[in-house]
């Protein structure tokens, strides 16, 4: 049965426990700081003046998004592929939402808020990595903070190795290869995706 009101919706789901209602904040805490300081991975939701969204991950050395005060953060863009989906999105609609993983750890900081996109700024300095600057950053204000429990990561099983299946899909190569028509070979594509030449353009174009 498809649910459409909020009325059946907590009907069926019930009311929220007060810990989870009050978890909520609107300024970086130590607590906060201190996640943000040992975070390599960040999921970051956005959406179009129209409602279609998007999801893209960023990641880089622990601590890569830059704290600029108790209410701002700022998450660098690296080379990529230049669809930059995110930042079209942000232009028109300047909210986002940010869950920050710690690998191993259950629990995820969300953070969301309302966003600029910036192509140089002073902080910029801060957020060099391997002596490259970002070409851009998402500057966010701080609207709501709060840890999320653990309970999608006990179910998946996320970290734990011996639940791990890599190698029961094809290379990424050959799943590209599978659902685009490129005009590159399979054997062009695994040469192209080899951890060898593609971790030369993290931080520059190679």
């Amino acid at each position: 049965m498809q649910i459409t009101s909020t009325a059946e919706l907590e009907d069926l789901l019930g009311s929220p426990m007060p810990r989870a209602v009050s978890k909520e904040r609107s300024t970086l805490t130590q607590t906060d700081r201190d996640w943000l300081a040992l975070s390599p991975f960040v999921l970051v939701a956005t959406s179009d003046a129209d409602g279609n969204c998007d999801v893209s991950p960023k990641g880089d050395p622990p601590g890569f998004v830059h704290v600029i005060d108790d209410h701002t953060i700022a998450v660098p863009e690296r080379p990529g592929n230049r669809r930059a989906d995110s930042f079209h999105n942000v232009l028109s609609n300047p909210h986002v939402g940010l869950i920050f993983l710690i690998p191993g750890r259950r629990e995820t900081l969300r953070i969301n808020g309302r966003v600029r996109v910036f192509s140089d700024a002073p902080w910029f300095d801060e957020m060099v990595v391997e002596g490259h600057r970002p070409i851009l950053a998402l500057v966010v204000d701080i609207d709501t903070i709060y840890f999320h429990c653990q309970k999608a990561f006990m179910r998946s099983k996320l970290w734990k190795p011996e639940t791990w299946t890599p190698e029961a899909l094809p290379s990424h190569a050959k799943l590209i290869k599978s659902v685009q028509d490129t005009p590159e070979s399979v054997e062009d594509l695994e040469a192209y995706y080899a951890e060898e030449r593609y971790s030369r353009g993290l931080y520059a174009t190679p």
